[in-house]
């Protein structure tokens, strides 16, 4: 079992930054694909960005290229989402999401996911 606590949401202004972790414990994530979706009030889940268990390939939605950077230190049993020149649009409940049943490939799919984080809120105003 993989417990995932996110933190780092708040309120910021358009234009601004922010960095979200995610803490995982109960197991070691370095065999795990893991990742980060985010869902808007009546909106599905969406994917925001996935990270490979080495941390050598990622994947970002084209919403967030080139303004979002997906990270992880197995080392500390975390992986980040470092947000800039954040847009009103991205205002959501961002999740952290792990799994091992998709072996290396990236975690892109809400249903490949078999942990679940509790979610941060991001909003940002306008």
């Amino acid at each position: 079992q993989v417990q995932l606590v996110e933190s780092g949401g708040g309120l910021v202004q358009a234009g601004g930054c922010l960095r979200l972790s995610c803490a995982a414990s109960g197991r070691t994530i370095g065999s795990y694909s893991m990742g980060w979706f985010r869902q808007a009030p009546g909106n599905e889940r969406q994917f925001v960005a996935a990270i490979s268990s080495s941390g050598g390939n990622t994947d970002h939605a084209d919403s967030v290229k080139g303004r979002f950077t997906i990270s992880r230190e197995n080392a500390k049993n975390t992986i980040n989402l470092q947000m800039n020149s954040l847009k009103p649009e991205d205002t959501a409940v961002y999740y952290c999401a792990a799994t091992d049943l998709i072996g290396s490939s990236l975690l892109i799919s809400r249903h490949w996911v078999r942990y679940w984080g509790q979610g941060t809120q991001v909003t940002v105003s306008s």
